[in-house]
């Protein structure tokens, strides 16, 4: 396994370096997939299974996402690109994929709202995103998972 992020409260590891691309569209893509990429234009190119340690709850999760699977990058309204980058900014990628899953699937963490944020931020701070841009993405991705997601 990989460790990705281990610090005091949490460790992140990987199987392998995930691998992740941009969908584009070509001639040959149909009406129903362009569509299909332009709502989700991320895909994941092989199976990454994930460890992520609690060491304050002391739990340990572990979860596949499958070759394929597909999301839309960070959430991030355009009126906020400005001061935290693009929704498909690369910096984003793994967090947003790993953040996505857990929202998809919450029962891969005991549908623990606040690890899943907290997983997010760490992601975020592997990728090098600056501390003032992290502390506005994980307070409002905590803020729209509770008053949206039922989370």
């Amino acid at each position: 396994m990989i460790t990705w992020f281990d610090d005091e409260e949490i460790a992140i590891l990987f199987d392998k370096v995930p691998n992740v691309t941009m969908r584009y569209v070509t001639p040959f893509t149909t009406e129903e997939e362009k569509k299909d990429i332009n709502k989700k234009p991320f895909i994941n190119l092989s199976e990454l299974k994930i460890v992520i340690k609690d060491k304050i709850e002391q739990e340990t999760y572990e979860f596949l996402i499958e070759k394929d699977y597909t999301w839309n990058g960070a959430s991030i309204p355009r009126l906020f690109w400005r001061i935290t980058g693009s929704s498909t900014d690369n910096r984003f990628l793994i967090a947003s994929m790993i953040h996505d899953k857990l929202c998809e699937n919450k029962e891969f963490i005991d549908n623990n709202r606040a690890l899943s944020t907290d997983v997010f931020n760490a992601l975020l701070k592997v990728a090098k995103v600056n501390p003032v841009n992290r502390f506005f993405m994980k307070n409002s991705v905590a803020l729209f998972q509770t008053l949206f997601c039922n989370w």
